[in-house]
């Protein structure tokens, strides 16, 4: 029987490799303007070719990632906004 709790006795050590970690933080949304990732601030490209990337590729792209946040502009309220102003159904 076991009183519901787990032990990190028990479970295997994680595996970790020595390379740039990803930036992914699961908020995977890509802007529909600077086509970025909203979440890591990654192109499309730079996500999908992330696991080919050599670590000093990453490493500039992660270094780049702060500067792209202004990239992203605010939207402006979508429908909800329009009908507020009083320009659109």
């Amino acid at each position: 029987m076991t009183d519901g709790k787990s032990s990190a006795a028990h479970q295997p050590p994680v595996w970790k490799r020595n390379e740039v970690q990803s930036p992914c933080i699961q908020i995977c949304v890509v802007h529909p303007e600077a086509r970025i990732c909203t979440g890591c601030l990654r192109s499309i490209d730079e996500i999908s070719r992330w696991s080919r990337m050599t670590d000093a590729e990453r490493a500039a792209i992660t270094a780049d990632l702060p500067g792209r946040a202004g990239q992203l502009r605010k939207r402006r309220g979508g429908r909800a906004a329009r009908l507020e102003r009083g320009s659109g159904t």
